[in-house]
């Protein structure tokens, strides 16, 4: 497959709605413009080729490690592509961890004031790094309260631009930046993707990825993946319309738990992906170790699952190339030792 840098740069896109709001889906160019803001700002994180995981799929793998991103996750991308676009003094936004790094550090790079609503269960060692990054944190009940209402209610009180965790084109486009680095990377092994497998919460990752993916190689096939129980863009994408998970459904993947897709990540989505993956705690557990025994990364459990339904045989590698990005390395060390002592 041969990269083609302008098969959706100037194609009209159909609008999709957002709150009160209608916006055209991401494009190319925003991708490309969001790659510009950043560079310099962001890491180039690796694509790792050539590992043992090869054989276990009888394929070949391209490992993109965003936990070696700022912050530890491809959060910072979308965060301070956001950042950077608005006027406002202050942003707030609402995040189990990841995503507030990101903005937390973002914000305090474009020397803006942030505030991140947090459910009161995050992980310590993401609640300390937010805090660290000089970001005040609201905390909130996940199981009682909408953490959408609670940011809500402080950004009219402040009047704070809202960052959103995925529902937000500039965000999306920043996210793109990971896919559109898959292609150039590839390309320089001479390696280009049959496939490509991106973790999935809210969608903005694999949303932004697929923008990038699927204008520069438009027969890759790119595929979400989820944790077991909180599969609601692959059950959205076999019905065609979103659906939500069921209540009180838990996991251990806590980057991953949004209630149902986006809005605007699943009008991207449902137009650009191949289907969604599934994995279940176990396996990511499995994957986690791995790419500690194999990869030399540390992975926290929702930056995993994409590697950990390609381990599980969800997509058949044999005689391919398939990247797989892990998302994310914010893990508390206790639940990370339990995991690696496991094996």
């Amino acid at each position: 497959m041969s990269p083609d840098p302008d098969t959706v740069d100037s194609a009209p896109t159909p609008p999709a709605t957002l709150g009160p709001l209608t916006i055209g889906l991401v494009t190319l160019g925003e991708v490309r413009a969001a790659a510009a803001r950043l560079r310099g700002v962001a890491v180039r994180t690796p694509l790792l080729h050539d590992t043992p995981l090869d054989r276990l799929v009888g394929g070949r793998l391209l490992i993109k490690a965003e936990p070696l991103q700022r912050t530890g996750s491809f959060k910072f991308r979308g965060a301070y592509n956001a950042i950077a676009g608005t006027d406002a003094d202050s942003v707030v936004a609402w995040s189990s961890g990841n995503h507030a790094q990101g903005v937390a550090l973002a914000a305090s790079l474009l020397g803006r004031r942030a505030t991140i609503v947090m459910p009161a269960d995050a992980p310590r060692i993401k609640q300390e790094r937010t805090r660290g990054l000089g970001a005040e944190i609201v905390f909130y009940d996940r199981a009682r309260e909408s953490r959408e209402v609670v940011g809500a209610a402080i950004a009219e009180r402040t009047g704070a631009a809202i960052v959103r965790p995925y529902d937000d084109p500039k965000v999306i486009a920043g996210q793109g930046t990971v896919g559109l680095e898959i292609v150039e990377q590839a390309a320089e092994l001479g390696l280009l993707p049959d496939a490509v497998v991106v973790c999935c919460g809210g969608g903005g990752l694999v949303a932004g990825c697929a923008t990038a993916l699927r204008a520069l190689l438009p027969s890759v096939r790119v595929w979400a993946a989820e944790p077991e129980g909180h599969d609601d863009t692959a059950r959205s994408l076999a019905l065609g319309e979103r659906v939500a998970n069921a209540p009180g459904v838990r996991s251990f993947c806590d980057a991953l738990l949004a209630p149902e897709p986006g809005e605007l990540t699943f009008a991207i989505n449902r137009t650009l992906l191949a289907g969604g993956l599934v994995a279940s705690d176990a396996e990511v557990r499995r994957a986690i170790r791995l790419a500690f025994a194999e990869l030399k990364l540390v992975v926290e459990p929702g930056g995993a699952v994409a590697l950990a339904a390609v381990l599980a045989g969800r997509l058949d590698c044999r005689d391919r190339t398939v990247a797989v990005v892990l998302s994310g390395g914010n893990v508390d060390p206790e639940l990370y030792a339990g995991i690696l002592s496991e094996g």
